[in-house]
């Protein structure tokens, strides 16, 4: 049995997600997956945190590479026994930031609860005998579990992620001011295209946090205007009718950002983006880095994709095109012969 989870891409939100603003997260066609009759290779913080919390009884094996590197869509299923190759470690390749962390302790916690479920078989063979499939898991239980371990291992955190992960599809999420997360489906604008770009640029997400908290503390007035005025930006996004106002209510959110970084210190808007935003302005389109920026991963977001002259100055400031879809299903047994649906939010 394979169990994979997906990863994410934060289309909006980033930052003002903290401060209570919505925030659009899609699921990803690119997978963790795990296979809870083989040992770990690897314990990751948020992993132990779930054991260390009563969530998870142990660790097991799993594949990161899709959401670790450009160049794979998929990692392959592991051939069975013990004489199967190894996971590589995950500083093995270069790191997107889709999620991995997040998508990892989903696969391994939704791993464990369906080996742990004596009833599996029969649930499944009622459910295939009405044409719908059953999870293995409580799916709420099975959020609420990831969400708690991944702040706490992440110390803080909105857990957009952990909720693309679990859930799949798109998804317009919200922090309440006691740190519930509150998460909806959302349908984008119609004749929507993104595009997602990776560099060999990265920074970690805890390093541009601390950056940002740092201003908060030393000039919270600067932080809460451009903080304010990207809150803005995402509540225009979620409220966006097109793909005009769409690309709009991104823009505004990249100028707020990119004033951010400025001020904190924080690589948010990387000057590769900020020369190749007037490219995509041009084609009607916004660029925009995905999550907390740094360059790992951005996106083109327009009525259509870019052209090739914007591929090749994006290639030639260092940004390769990633291939992916959005809108991804949820965490799910792997089965080929019955596609998996998304879980009811």
């Amino acid at each position: 049995m394979i169990v994979r989870a997906p990863g994410k891409l934060v289309l909006s939100g980033a930052y003002a997600v903290l401060e209570g603003a919505p925030a659009l997260v899609a699921a990803v066609d690119r997978y963790v997956i795990a296979d809870p009759a083989r040992p770990a290779d690897l314990v990751t913080e948020e992993v132990q945190a779930a054991i260390d919390a009563g969530a998870l009884d142990h660790a097991v094996w799993f594949d990161a590479a899709a959401l670790r590197s450009a160049a794979s869509a998929a990692p392959a299923a592991p051939a069975a026994g013990p004489s199967a190759p190894a996971a590589p470690p995950l500083e093995a390749s270069r790191k997107l930031g889709l999620g991995s962390s997040a998508a990892i302790l989903v696969a391994t916690l939704a791993a464990r609860a369906a080996a742990r479920a004596s009833t599996m078989a029969t649930a499944a063979a009622a459910a295939a005998a009405v044409g719908q499939p059953m999870p293995a898991w409580d799916t709420r239980a099975l959020f609420l579990d990831a969400l708690a371990a991944h702040r706490r291992a992440q110390r803080g955190g909105s857990g957009v992620d952990v909720a693309a992960s679990v859930y799949g599809g798109v998804l317009c999420c919200q922090l309440g001011p006691g740190g519930e997360l509150a998460v909806t489906p959302h349908a984008l604008p119609g004749r929507l295209s993104v595009e997602v770009f990776a560099s060999d640029a990265s920074a970690r997400t805890s390093d541009m946090l601390e950056r940002v908290r740092a201003l908060a503390a030393s000039a919270p007035e600067a932080h809460r205007a451009l903080l304010g005025a990207a809150a803005e930006g995402a509540r225009a996004a979620v409220a966006a009718a097109d793909v005009r106002a769409l690309v709009a209510a991104l823009d505004r959110q990249v100028d707020a950002l990119a004033e951010l970084g400025d001020r904190s210190g924080a690589p948010i808007v990387t000057p590769a983006l900020r020369r190749l935003r007037p490219a995509a302005a041009a084609e009607g389109a916004s660029l925009a880095p995905s999550g907390a920026g740094g360059g790992d991963v951005s996106i083109f977001v327009g009525a259509a994709p870019p052209s090739a002259a914007f591929l090749e100055a994006a290639r030639a400031s260092g940004l390769e095109r990633v291939p992916m879809s959005l809108g991804a299903p949820g965490v799910h047994v792997l089965d080929a012969a019955r596609p998996p649906r998304a879980p009811h939010v």
